[in-house]
């Protein structure tokens, strides 16, 4: 693949490409949600909660009352519907069964119609009247608790207990008789009462259908760059604590033509072994991801697999290093035989890079052969090959949302596995490579990568002061959520 980019500009990039498609990687993918997270998740919930419950539409209540004088007088109550619902004080926790969410202190706003008919013997043709009513509801409490499991790599949501009670209700008459007033409250106010609740009830348990619906509908892999898939499934049950609910995903990459969801019993041996070998969790962030190094290591192969890691370089920051002149006394017989003649480098990495994730930093081993190919009256001719083996570390932070980090050079070595023109000094031409990495080129990627790259929102979301550590063989992200809006605004 023809580009401008330099081999060690991609030393860079996949340093931090790693560090970013290791979300998508191979191994364990733990997500360790706080009840700071859950209470996040809380409101959103409920928010949701609040503009999905209504319009509630309640049945019909009909009702037959016996009235001293007037006889008996029949009452229905009809198009009766909560047109919203305000949550005041809401708390969420998880516990050894599921997660319990109480909402307590709500009040509702309803409407409806009214009507009444009565006839006796001193009227007997039938009277009637009508009109609207207002309903104020207060002192509304809900609660409802729901499991999650694990079901073929699925999660599946499902309700414990749903209930909803009323304290008060108080009706507003519109039009009609106002002497019939406290008769309606005292004939209805208790059905009234009971059909709020049942109502609420129902479309609770309506709503977490839907949601496991929606959660079983959610794809079991994620393509990547149409190279490869990510398998997203999930690996033994969610894992409820007093503090946190944690979450493993497969996170498997394969080559995306060969994506099989391998067995459960093939992975790791469960997530309490997972938890057990995940360091240090900030219990004052929202959620931790932790993911293991293999991570890393399925991304480099299923993108060498791929033949991704080839590269024509022909721009570096030192545009003279590739031109014969630049070599002219490293060597002269390539500036004799091509002078002041143009090159390119056909860079063509030979195993997956290793990668290992240590305290701080995580450390990347290449090896590749690097073609010197010299463009000579518009033909390309190869000169000398090396093969050579870089390795370095680096080292990635996040600041007000960006992803950034350093990089450093360790180890550079260099042999000549042919060359076209005679022998080579090959401690010569090592010495000067390594000059220009430490001096020009990563000094120049260095500067790129310290401006940081803006993390992306998900769904008008995004991460609010998240911190990211290096430590054995894992990298751990603690963060909080925020809406897009709310940070712009702060």
């Amino acid at each position: 693949m023809a580009g401008s980019v330099s081999f060690f500009f991609f030393l860079s990039l996949l340093f931090i490409s790693s560090i970013h498609v290791e979300s998508n990687g191979e191994g364990y993918i733990s997500l360790d949600i706080s009840n700071k997270g859950l209470d996040f998740m809380k409101e959103f919930l409920v928010e949701m909660a609040e503009t999905s419950l209504v319009p509630l539409d309640l049945p019909k209540i009909e009702k037959s009352k016996h009235i001293p004088i007037i006889g008996t007088v029949h009452m229905v109550l009809s198009n009766i519907s909560i047109d919203n619902i305000h949550v005041i004080s809401s708390t969420v926790k998880a516990g050894d069964t599921g997660i319990v969410i109480s909402v307590s202190g709500a009040y509702a706003n309803m409407t409806m119609n009214w009507e009444y008919s009565y006839s006796n013997w001193l009227f007997p043709i039938p009277i009637t009247d009508n009109g609207k009513a207002s309903i104020q509801v207060e002192g509304m409490d809900v609660g409802i608790s729901f499991n999650l499991t694990n079901v073929q790599g699925s999660l599946m949501l499902s309700p414990l207990d749903c209930g909803c009670s009323v304290k008060d209700i108080f009706i507003k008459l519109d039009g009609g008789a106002s002497w019939l007033y406290q008769g309606l409250i005292d004939a209805f106010e208790g059905r009234l009462s009971s059909a709020v609740e049942n109502a609420v009830s129902k479309k609770l348990r309506e709503g977490i259908v839907k949601l496991d619906s929606l959660l079983q509908s959610l794809p079991k892999e994620i393509p990547i760059r149409n190279i490869a898939a990510l398998n997203v499934t999930f690996v033994g049950d969610p894992q409820f604590r007093d503090s946190s609910l944690v979450l493993s995903i497969n996170g498997l990459i394969c080559a995306k033509e060969a994506y099989t969801a391998p067995p459960y019993h093939h992975l790791f041996a469960s997530l309490e072994h997972l938890l057990a070998s995940i360091p240090l969790k900030d219990p004052a962030s929202m959620v931790t991801i932790s993911l293991n190094e293999k991570v890393l290591a399925s991304a480099s192969s299923v993108y060498y697999d791929a033949n991704k890691m080839h590269w024509i370089v022909d721009k570096v920051p030192e545009q003279s290093l590739l031109n014969t002149a630049g070599w002219r006394f490293i060597v002269p017989q390539l500036y004799r035989r091509y002078p002041n003649a143009d090159m390119n480098l056909n860079v063509s990495i030979y195993s997956p890079p290793h990668l290992i994730i240590r305290e701080h930093q995580i450390d990347l081993t290449v090896h590749a052969d690097v073609v010197i190919n010299v463009l000579n009256s518009g033909e390309v001719t190869p000169v000398a090959c090396f093969s050579t083996s870089v390795s370095g570390s680096a080292s990635p932070w996040i600041s007000n949302n960006n992803l950034g980090g350093s990089i450093g050079l360790d180890e550079l070595s260099l042999s000549l596995k042919w060359s076209k023109i005679g022998n080579l000094h090959v401690s010569l031409v090592r010495a000067l490579i390594s000059t220009a990495l430490r001096t020009v080129i990563l000094p120049y990627i260095n500067i790129k990568l310290s401006r940081g790259y803006l993390l992306p929102t998900f769904h008008g979301y995004m991460l609010q002061n998240a911190n990211i550590l290096c430590s054995d063989s894992w990298i751990k992200i603690s963060s909080d959520v925020a809406s897009v809006n709310q940070l712009f605004i702060s």
